[in-house]
């Protein structure tokens, strides 16, 4: 069915690239970007509630927040 112009489609790019999942690896999808699963979303969120993802404070910074 044509609308009497003959312009090209244009091309649809996503909005962003697909990642690999940071938990797994495999490919992530739009709805739970930038995970591949509601699982591994879910594994993340654990990991930062829990205080997995916190970082470590060396001896020297201690001290010197302890002098403030």
């Amino acid at each position: 069915m044509s609308n009497g112009t003959d312009k090209p489609t244009a091309k649809v790019e996503p909005l962003r690239k697909a990642h690999p999942c940071p938990e797994c690896g495999r490919q992530s999808v739009r709805d739970h970007y930038p995970f591949c699963s509601e699982r591994c979303r879910s594994l993340d969120l654990n990991r930062w509630l829990s205080g997995s993802y916190a970082i470590p404070v060396s001896d020297d910074e201690a001290k010197a927040g302890e002098n403030d």
